[in-house]
């Protein structure tokens, strides 16, 4: 039998912005529930309901150390939002390519003058 398939959807478990801060203090070490608590302006309980929400998605891995439980990232279901988001890059880059046309064709030439599209106000007139 393989791995087992995550219970929540990835997408609904780092909607919220708790969980997604939860899982910057994994990315970098595995912590235990009442030092990820320490983080937060809630009761460990809450913080708890948080960890099992990410663990269903798979998200994050928690292991027995004694009497407690420490949870490390589990990144690789984050993989789902790459390939999701990486669909929209394009248009991002393609508005970031008009942007960059756009602003290069208005930049002033070499004379030093006014960019081009852009008048110079006289002093006391209005535009």
């Amino acid at each position: 039998m393989g791995a087992a398939e995550p219970n929540q959807d990835v997408f609904q478990a780092i909607a919220d912005p708790t969980r997604r801060k939860v899982l910057n203090l994994l990315a970098g070490q595995e912590m235990p529930v009442n030092a990820i608590s320490g983080h937060f302006p809630m009761s460990r309980t809450a913080v708890s309901k948080h960890l099992r929400i990410l663990a269903d998605a798979g998200l994050v891995q928690e292991r027995k150390v004694g009497r407690e439980k420490r949870y490390r990232l589990q990144p690789e279901p984050l993989l789902e939002l790459k390939r999701w988001l990486a669909y929209y890059e394009r248009f991002w880059e393609n508005r970031l390519s008009v942007l960059k046309h756009l602003v290069e064709a208005d930049e002033p030439g070499e004379s030093g003058g006014e960019p081009s599209g852009l008048k110079a106000a006289k002093p006391g007139s209005r535009p």
